[in-house]
């Protein structure tokens, strides 16, 4: 539930805010008369999104044995991947993404038409969906599907309410702190559905090394089958006995990881100022 929960939180976050920067703008040009073309675009993405993320989690679904394994195993490893690629991608456009979308709606008011105005939403709207979409899936794999879909829900209307806070002009949000924030929780995430995928393709024979226990745990209620186990479970891919290549995977990535996302940077601006 909390991976969900954060995931969808994140993402509908991006797309609430694509959705209220061009409607704040439209608002301040006096062309109220373009939001429902912009809604238009916003419904379509979601519609698609809905349609590729339960045909994919269905098609999923119907497989057995190893053929399923194997599509876990790649389901988790290609979100762990764009997971990975969003939180970095979003860190270096959050400076300019809502002087593009401004442009992108000078350029669609010019050319006057329907398509126009709906699509600068759309194509955004239809990433983050698509992206979200992967994510879910790959979380569901590994978590109770009930308490996922409810954290997704929760997500999802905490997303758009910022979004509506955003558009109506609040200035108490911090939304460059927000990522910051977020990013190294999806990062925990991100680590914990590569080593799910490293423990499928374990369990389909694909990868045969390191396969003896990091640790076995599952004596020890709390942290096997309890409440403290699951919400572990749904935020960093925790195993009671996960094999040594998991938990090795799980220790590079997340190292790796979070250096790049909040060291590296500073890093590289301490040896700019150091040179004369």
């Amino acid at each position: 539930m909390s991976a969900a929960f954060l995931i969808t939180f994140r993402e509908g976050l991006e797309a609430a805010l694509i959705i209220a920067i061009v409607l704040a703008y439209l608002r301040s040009l006096g062309r109220t008369d373009q939001f429902k073309y912009v809604f238009l675009g916003a419904i379509s993405a979601i519609i698609i999104s809905l349609i590729v993320a339960i045909g994919v989690f269905v098609s999923i679904g119907k497989l057995e044995g190893r053929a399923e394994q194997l599509t876990e195993g790649s389901v988790s490893l290609l979100a762990a991947g764009v997971l990975t690629w969003m939180i970095f991608w979003m860190r270096s456009q959050s400076m300019t993404v809502g002087k593009d979308l401004r442009s992108n709606v000078d350029a669609a008011l010019t050319k006057g038409t329907l398509v126009a105005m709906a699509s600068v939403v759309f194509i955004g709207v239809l990433r983050e969906g698509i992206e979200t979409a992967l994510f879910l899936i790959a979380v569901f794999i590994n978590n109770t599907t009930v308490f996922a879909g409810i954290g997704s829900l929760v997500g999802l209307v905490g997303a758009a309410s910022i979004g509506a806070l955003v558009y109506k002009g609040s200035s108490f949000i911090k939304i460059k702190l927000f990522f910051q924030i977020t990013g190294g929780l999806i990062i925990l995430i991100a680590a914990g559905l590569l080593s799910n995928g490293i423990h499928e393709f374990q369990e389909s024979g694909i990868i045969n090394i390191y396969l003896s226990k990091a640790w076995d745990l599952t004596w020890f209620s709390p942290l096997s089958d309890g409440y403290l186990a699951e919400f572990l479970k749904s935020i960093v891919g925790w195993k009671p006995n996960p094999s040594a290549g998991q938990a090795v995977v799980w220790v590079t990535y997340l190292t790796a990881a979070i250096w790049f996302f909040y060291f590296a940077g500073l890093t590289t601006k301490a040896v700019k100022q150091s040179k004369p």
